[in-house]
C-alpha cells in the first residue's frame, strides 16, 4: 500500500536576490514558478522584486498563481520590495520574516543561491531534525549546484557528525516536477528527541550539528 501524499497548498522558495549567470538555473526558476501556478500552489518567498526572487514571483503571478512576499522594511531598498504580488507583508526583522515564511508554508524548496539561501534551507532541515516540524524540505539541484553541499553532508556522516536519517530530511531533485513529487512523498524518519532535555546527544555533538 502506498504511503499517503503530503497535502501541499503553499511552498516557500528560497533563492538569490541576484539573477546569476547560469541559464539552466534561470530556466529552472521559471519552470518552478509555472509549475506552482499550474498546480494551484501558493508561492511564499522573501518579497524581493530582483534576481531569482523576482523572477520566480513574476512567473507565478503571470501564470495566474498566488504569491505572498515577506520582507523586512530595512531590505526595501536593497531587494526592492515587490509591489505586484497577491500579498506583500512588511516585517521588522529577519527573524520575523523567517518565522512567517515557515508558518505560511507546507513545504520548502531551495533553488541555487548564496549564503542566505544556504542558511535558510539548513535551518529548516535542522528544525525537522529536532522535531519543530515534519514539513518536507528539498534542494533543487540544477546543473549540480548543490553537489558540494551534499558532499559536505556525506563527509559529516563519514565522521559520525550527522546521522544518515537526518541527511535524508533533504529531498533532492534535478527538476521542479521531480522536486514537487519528492516533497509530496516525503515521510520523516527522524526520531526527534533533541527537545527532551533528559536525552543526551549521540556522538557527543550539538543538536544543530548532528
Amino acid at each position: 500500500m502506498n504511503a499517503p501524499l503530503n497535502d501541499i497548498h503553499s511552498v516557500c522558495v528560497y533563492c538569490a536576490s541576484s539573477p546569476g549567470s547560469n541559464d539552466a538555473i534561470t530556466a529552472a526558476t521559471i519552470e518552478l514558478g509555472q509549475l506552482l501556478a499550474a498546480e494551484g500552489i501558493e508561492l511564499v518567498y522573501g518579497g524581493g522584486a530582483v534576481g531569482l526572487m523576482g523572477l520566480v514571483a513574476d512567473t507565478v503571478m503571470e501564470a495566474g498563481g498566488r504569491v505572498t512576499g515577506i520582507i523586512p522594511t530595512s531590505l526595501f531598498p536593497r531587494e526592492v520590495a515587490h509591489q505586484g504580488l497577491t500579498d506583500l507583508i512588511p516585517v521588522a526583522t529577519m527573524h520575523e520574516r523567517k518565522t512567517l515564511m515557515y508558518e505560511r508554508s507546507d513545504a520548502f524548496i531551495a533553488l541555487p543561491g548564496g549564503l542566505g539561501t544556504i542558511e535558510e534551507v539548513a535551518e529548516q532541515a535542522t528544525w525537522g531534525q529536532i522535531g519543530i516540524h515534519t514539513k518536507p524540505v528539498g534542494v533543487l539541484n540544477i546543473d549540480g549546484y548543490w553537489n558540494p553541499f551534499l558532499a559536505q553532508l556525506d563527509r559529516a556522516i563519514e565522521d559520525q557528525l550527522l546521522k544518515p536519517q537526518n541527511r535524508a530530511i533533504l529531498s533532492i531533485a534535478d527538476s521542479p516536477s521531480e522536486m514537487l513529487s519528492a516533497l509530496r512523498a516525503y515521510e520523516s524518519q527522524v526520531e526527534a528527541k533533541w527537545l527532551d532535555p533528559a536525552v543526551g546527544a549521540d556522538y557527543g555533538g550539538d543538536t544543530a550539528g548532528s
